[in-house]
């Protein structure tokens, strides 16, 4: 199906360029030089959180070697631009495939990330014929900065929680001129798709997702409600659950034990100031989210890349600290008034990629039953809660499979 666009999208449309004062880098590698660092952790492991010696050695090459000059030339290379959406300022990069009949796709990052996560997917999804693709799998890409993140304004009152994001989102496609569209996302990005799939705009053509709301209502509420473990969800499952489901479970069980992080941002959030004074304590913050992807961050801290390197986590790191968006981004998670996890009512075709690594592997039994218009399913052999950032070559691929039918 060919795509459609309107003839003349709003001009509201504002070029926007990196440019950072050479002097905040200096004051910058100053902070981390004079951080104060604890003893090290009693464990031999990461079960206390991200150890000291990953921190060290992170600040090392933050201090000493790293480059944002790097990035920033990425970043700029790409056409940016600020839009005043419902009294915020988003900011989104917008590249448009030089193939026609391309289809428009909006992909939202998640926390704790940024636009940094979309960077390698850019070329092999508005540009396949030079990355192994067909013409006829070009994207027209957006992607854009979620309020309090990157350079996207702060909202500064209650109310830009999932639901308002993604109601910003379709009209930002609908000002770029998109009248038909897909939305893809994981982590936040993943949510903030799901919803606009509840919202079904007549635009929204599909979804995709790689960390999809597929867990049944009442698993859900028996794990969100036994995060000390004094209820023993595991020791209450129903009967009848396949092995699939079971390890689902297990999986769900155990992350619900270890996100403090996450609630400590839905409750606390101006308790972290220290994310806006310390690199080193929003570094730290930021690196720990989740057991799989804590042990890859920190091979990549200690020099030994697998899919994500060094200089990708500090890019990453470095925009949270260069635009002060540690707390004002933690407060999504205070918005938040939605499950992560649960199934929702999406009736709009639906696409899952189910990734080893990832918070949980949800089952195609629970993914038939959330997503009744499931048009894509796939259980991928590696990578994990940052797809686009660690396996972008493997999302690229999926995505392309899973839109092919709503072109």
């Amino acid at each position: 199906m060919a795509v459609k666009t309107l003839t003349r999208p709003s001009t509201d449309l504002r070029p926007f360029r990196i440019e950072v004062p050479e002097a905040d880098l200096k004051a910058l590698r100053s902070r981390i030089a004079a951080t104060r660092w604890p003893e090290k952790q009693t464990v031999g492991d990461q079960s206390q959180g991200v150890p000291l010696e990953t921190s060290q050695a992170l600040a090392r090459y933050w201090e000493k070697e790293y480059d944002w000059r790097k990035v920033e030339a990425r970043l700029n290379a790409l056409p940016n631009y600020i839009t005043e959406i419902d009294g915020l300022d988003i900011h989104f990069i917008h590249v448009r495939s030089r193939h026609d009949n391309a289809l428009p796709l909006i992909v939202t990052h998640g926390w704790p990330g940024s636009v940094i996560e979309q960077l390698k997917i850019v070329g092999p999804l508005t540009d396949p014929t030079a990355h192994g693709g067909s013409a006829s799998d070009a994207f027209h890409l957006v992607i854009p900065s979620m309020p309090g993140y990157g350079f996207s304004g702060k909202p500064s009152a209650p109310g830009w929680g999932p639901e308002r994001i993604a109601r910003a989102w379709t009209e930002l496609m609908t000002r770029l001129g998109y009248d038909r569209f897909v939305a893809q996302g994981g982590d936040w990005g993943a949510l903030i798709t799901n919803i606009m799939g509840v919202q079904a705009p007549p635009q929204l053509a599909g979804i995709h997702t790689n960390m999809p709301s597929a867990v049944p209502p009442d698993l859900d509420a028996l794990f969100q409600s036994d995060i000390t473990g004094a209820n023993n969800a595991l020791g209450s499952l129903p009967a009848g659950l396949s092995a699939e489901e079971k390890r689902a479970c297990e999986q769900l069980d155990f992350f619900w034990k270890h996100s403090a992080y996450a609630l400590i941002m839905a409750t606390r959030t101006e308790t972290l100031t220290g994310l806006a004074d310390s690199p080193m304590a929003l570094a730290s913050f930021l690196l720990d989210h989740d057991a799989a992807s804590l042990e890859l961050f920190c091979r990549a801290a200690a020099g030994q890349p697998g899919g994500i390197t060094r200089d990708d986590l500090l890019d990453n790191i470095t925009l949270f600290w260069l635009t002060n968006t540690g707390v004002s981004a933690a407060r999504l998670y205070w918005e938040n008034k939605l499950s992560f996890f649960g199934a929702k009512d999406i009736s709009v075709p639906a696409a899952v990629s189910v990734f080893p690594d990832e918070l949980y592997e949800a089952p195609r039994s629970w993914a038939e039953r959330a997503y009744p218009n499931l048009i894509h399913y796939n259980r991928l052999d590696r990578g994990g809660h940052f797809a686009a950032w660690e396996q972008p070559q493997l999302l690229c691929d999926e995505l392309r499979t899973a839109f092919r039918s709503l072109r």
